[in-house]
């Protein structure tokens, strides 16, 4: 298994401290280091500068919104990122969700299965150098009624870009499995992941010819190391507020991608309630019903024994990259957490 982690460039920290953690990464012999992008600072610029800061590590979007950007202008972002870092980096793109994409950028949310989908195909047809010419339900190249013909960037791909895709949903997934080269997931519960996740993506596999081997399962948990029992009952409390965000917050009034992820993995009744009492403002009651094995479930929190199982576990699952959130109040304590979680898949799955 490979190792990743996810950082915001501006994730509550000085850029420089951010700067510092993704070269000290490198160093722990990090293989991929996603920057995201929310609500906060954009993924490109970062990603710029962390190339020019680093020198072996791949540099990944994780996620570059779908919708906020024309797909030209994706990829010539990701080309000019490809060639400036000698081919180190991925594209991963992602729809985000309806209060991101309209509440904040003021673009429609709908069908975010075919926005994707032409971007996807848009961006590659500019990165291979061909004239771009497309004609989809959400996008029109040229644009018609005008005297504009075809194009091409003057740019040229130095390299070859995979593309990843950010998916829960089975649509997506299945959409993941047709046209990309690597799954980002979340919320990933390895004993309810045949079902809820890997079926719709196997069947998208299936479709475009291809197997399992020939996209790389990317699955990210925050990692913590408990020295005892009473430490661990620590964490995992703290971490019941986060997750009842993602359960009752995150998205819309009518949309919450984790919910619906969180559902289909038998925790149906447990989401909604949180949701519910979430909506409502109850926000103390929504996190009293959030259970320790759900939390336990969805990341890599406890002693290192247990975390080493819970790789184990994530390996035979069908993992093929391990995102890492490592916890820590200090640079040096999330660094030592993130080196201690790198030996320890390293261990398990065996170095890349």
């Amino acid at each position: 298994m490979r190792t990743a982690t996810t950082i915001e460039a501006a994730g509550g920290e000085s850029w420089s401290e951010q700067a510092d953690f993704v070269v000290e990464a490198e160093k722990l012999g990090l293989d991929i280091c996603w920057v995201a992008e929310a609500w906060g600072s954009d993924a490109p610029s970062a990603l710029g500068f962390y190339a020019a800061r680093t020198d072996r590590m791949l540099l990944g979007s994780a996620v570059m919104q779908v919708g906020t950007r024309t797909p030209v202008a994706l990829a010539q972002t990701a080309i000019t990122l490809s060639n400036l870092s000698g081919g180190r980096f991925v594209l991963g793109l992602g729809p985000s969700g309806p209060q991101v994409m309209e509440g904040l950028h003021g673009v429609p949310f709908a069908r975010p299965l075919a926005r994707v989908r032409e971007t996807v195909e848009i961006v590659r047809q500019a990165m291979e150098g061909a004239k771009i010419s497309y004609s989809g339900s959400e996008f029109r190249i040229p644009l018609p009624g005008g005297d504009a013909r075809p194009m091409r960037l003057s740019l040229r791909a130095e390299h070859r870009i995979p593309v990843y895709l950010a998916a829960l949903s089975p649509a997506m997934l299945r959409l993941t499995g047709q046209v990309a080269d690597g799954w980002l997931g979340t919320s990933f519960v390895p004993e309810g992941a045949a079902e809820a996740y890997f079926a719709p993506l196997d069947e998208g596999l299936a479709r475009s010819g291809r197997s399992r081997a020939d996209v790389d399962v990317c699955q990210g948990a925050e990692v913590s190391f408990a020295p005892d029992e009473e430490a661990l009952s620590a964490m995992v409390a703290g971490r019941k507020k986060e997750l009842a965000f993602s359960l009752g917050g995150m998205g819309s009034a009518s949309t919450n991608f984790y919910n619906q992820a969180y559902s289909r993995q038998g925790w149906a009744e447990v989401a909604a309630d949180v949701r519910e009492r979430w909506q409502a403002g109850d926000r103390d009651g929504a996190v009293r019903l959030v259970t320790d094995e759900m939390v336990l479930a969805t990341t890599l929190i406890g002693t290192e024994d247990m975390v080493r199982q819970r790789l184990r576990v994530w390996r035979d699952a069908g993992v093929d990259t391990v995102r890492l959130y490592p916890a820590g109040d200090t640079l040096d304590a999330r660094l030592a957490t993130l080196g201690r979680a790198i030996e320890l898949v390293r261990e398990v799955g065996g170095a890349p």
